[in-house]
């Protein structure tokens, strides 16, 4: 797993073959990437990983400059080699919680400027989770929701919907806090 570019560009970590989760791949982590460029600048935002598995996408975000990333995952040994992998960055603009998403985003009082998801692909509640995000008002305005789902879902209905991009098997919706006209 590598950070693609910012202040940790190039900075490799390897995980462990045991691991359940399957990190976005660097193909399409680049690609859905330059496609943000159009719609937001992470230097300076508040940004949320839901499902952060092995925290590709939270390291990537503090390397584009976050000032602050919540990651959240329950997994414990994934939850640990997030931490292991921030230690070894030396940043303290990232904060791993190990905890249930659902139970989060509950609770959650706090507002982002963007959030990332990528559940479980077979997880049977995924897709309710655009809807929580919103009736929960997680983002803030002008803030993009990313959402990585399988093939097998379409969200281009949802009122903040705003595009979809596919790279082989990785298939992302892109949402925004404004409603679609």
């Amino acid at each position: 797993m590598r950070i693609i570019t910012g202040e940790y560009k190039g900075r490799q970590f390897d995980v462990p073959r045991s691991f359940k989760a399957r990190p976005t791949t660097d193909f399409a982590k680049e690609n859905i990437f330059n496609v943000l460029k159009g719609y937001m600048d992470f230097e300076d935002a508040t940004a949320l990983d839901l499902f952060s598995g092995t925290g590709s996408i939270s390291l990537e975000l503090v390397s584009r400059g976050c000032q602050q990333v919540v990651s959240v995952e329950a997994d414990r040994d994934h939850h640990a080699f997030i931490k292991q992998c921030l230690k070894k960055l030396g940043t303290d603009r990232c904060v791993a919680l190990r905890g249930d998403v659902f139970r989060f985003i509950k609770g959650c009082r706090q507002q982002f400027d963007f959030i990332f998801a990528d559940p479980p692909y077979a997880l049977k509640e995924l897709p309710t989770i655009p809807d929580l995000i919103f009736e929960k008002q997680m983002l803030k305005d002008d803030g993009v929701f990313v959402f990585e789902h399988g093939k097998d879902y379409d969200f281009s209905q949802h009122p903040h919907f705003v595009e979809h991009r596919s790279y082989g098997s990785v298939n992302f919706s892109l949402f925004t806090s404004h409603l679609s006209l």
